[in-house]
């Protein structure tokens, strides 16, 4: 992520930006003029616009799972950052949207393998005894699960009978009920 960052600012940024930003970095900022003080900000500025915005689309593609991080914190009030804090904000929010990317991926390969134990589980539920896949393993929303079982209790698993069943989703909410 930070050598395709470094690569944005290569290509957009102008040359004098990029040795202002190192004349600032190395002590030399008494040699820099404002206006390219103000160039440097405002590219780590639309970097960080960039990420917030990939961070968003990133949200928005996985919006029914839950256990990510989507928030961007504020710096520490209302005030003017400086170069440097604007770099801690651009690269924090670099490492979290690679963290999340990364998990994303994760869950879309497990999602996927339980797609799959679940066609083959509907195909062939003789070979997956008392497995059970919920919406959730599969990445969708709602209640309902697939539980392969046995026909007639007992008897079926004897004979080897199973089958898969399918649960008819959410339970009805109990609402208040009378002291009895």
């Amino acid at each position: 992520m930070l050598e395709e960052l470094i690569q944005i600012e290569a290509a957009d940024s102008e040359p004098r930006a990029i040795e202002a930003l190192d004349a600032l970095l190395s002590g030399r900022g008494a040699e820099v003029d404002t206006l390219t003080g103000r160039r440097v900000r405002d590219d780590l500025r639309r970097q960080i616009a960039l990420l917030e915005r990939r961070l968003g689309e990133l949200f928005a593609s996985a919006f029914p799972r839950k256990g990510f991080d989507w928030t961007v914190g504020a710096v520490g009030g209302p005030r003017v950052l400086g170069i440097a804090e604007l770099e801690r904000v651009r690269d924090a929010l670099a490492v979290r949207l690679r963290e999340s990317q990364a998990e994303l991926g994760r869950r879309g390969e497990a999602e996927e393998a339980n797609r799959g134990l679940l066609e083959s589980m509907i195909t062939a539920p003789e070979r997956h005894h008392w497995i059970r896949i919920s919406n959730e393993d599969v990445g969708e929303p709602g209640c309902r699960h697939w539980h392969s079982r046995p026909r007639w209790g007992i008897l079926g698993m004897l004979m080897g009978w199973w089958r898969v069943k399918l649960s008819s989703g959410c339970p009805l909410p109990e609402g208040l009920r009378p002291p009895e």
